[in-house]
């Protein structure tokens, strides 16, 4: 049995038009993939064990999120208790096309104190244990610079005694000063040189790096010596990049013309790709399922869609 440890920050997400009717749940980049991962998981092989990396509050909400991510299938014993901080908040307002636009509060979030936690270092020393680690780059980016700094070397000596290092690039401008676009590309340069696994977009390739193509993306990542390069190209499915394959190769999707909310279509993608991948190793399959996955997650509102839909999508699992 396998474990992976993912790092980040899950925050109260309302869903909605402000002062009206508005749904209220949780999401977060790395808390959507380990919920879709856990149920992606096909039966082919023992289910592994994914473990969520954060810190909640000891408010009712903290203790009712992390009772619901059990519930998921999800190893919470890594998950700490902050009793000076909370969880964040976030308003998610939709267009008419199923594009979205966030406001967050999360200056207080208790996932941003994660490093200076005094009970941290017990968390270090189960990551040791750990086959695989994920991060992205909202968790990156939410942490205090030094702690930001401590997180990649934490990842370079977890990746050096054997542990493969996933990282989503997920750059959200908003939360990066304006004025430090080179601060960005340096934490993200150093970042992409701790990793195995890179599960990319290219819309913030393009963004961060200036990236004209995919394939300039790859090439890049390429050059930082990662194995295995991931980029998401949204209706274009996905470009791939395997150490020991001679070529890039694509991995097509079907069209979705009922485009409904499209905030965890990188998401639900990741948990769909690494449940194949911890399976076999399979790349091109584990980005099939990711594709599959994400098609469905985004004809539907919300982060976290309900289970008999993510049912739907696994009938089409390779």
């Amino acid at each position: 049995m396998k474990t992976i440890a993912i790092i980040g920050e899950c925050m109260i997400e309302l869903n909605g038009k402000p002062f009206s009717h508005m749904q209220q749940t949780f999401g977060g980049d790395t808390l959507n993939a380990a919920v879709y991962l856990c149920r992606s998981h096909q039966g082919l092989e023992p289910a592994p064990t994914v473990q969520y990396v954060t810190a909640l509050g000891s408010d009712p909400l903290s203790k009712e999120m992390k009772a619901r991510w059990e519930h998921e299938g999800i190893d919470t014993s890594l998950v700490l208790t902050d009793n000076n901080h909370s969880p964040g908040l976030y308003l998610i307002q939709l267009d008419d096309k199923g594009e979205r636009t966030f406001l967050y509060w999360r200056d207080q979030s208790a996932a941003k104190y994660l490093f200076q936690h005094q009970e941290f270092s017990i968390v270090r020393q189960s990551l040791k244990l750990a086959d695989m680690v994920m991060i992205s780059g909202i968790s990156l980016a939410i942490l205090p610079t030094q702690d930001r700094q401590q997180m990649i070397q934490l990842l370079n000596e977890l990746r050096a005694s054997g542990t493969e290092v996933v990282f989503d690039s997920n750059y959200r401008p908003s939360l990066w000063p304006s004025d430090e676009h080179s601060t960005v590309r340096s934490i993200y340069q150093s970042m992409y040189q701790a990793t195995d696994l890179a599960l990319v977009t290219f819309d913030d390739e393009k963004l961060i790096w200036g990236d004209t193509t995919p394939l300039e993306t790859i090439a890049r990542l390429e050059s930082l010596g990662i194995k295995t390069v991931v980029v998401k190209l949204g209706p274009k499915g996905c470009l791939v990049s395997e150490f020991g394959v001679y070529e890039p190769y694509q991995v097509e999707t079907t069209l979705i013309e009922n485009v409904v909310d499209t905030t965890s279509a990188g998401d639900s993608f990741n948990g769909g790709f690494l449940a194949a991948y911890l399976e076999d190793g399979d790349v091109k399959r584990a980005c099939h399922n990711g594709n599959q996955l994400a098609g469905e997650v985004i004809q539907h509102k919300g982060a976290i869609i309900s289970k008999s839909h993510t049912n739907t999508a696994k009938k089409n699992f390779r």
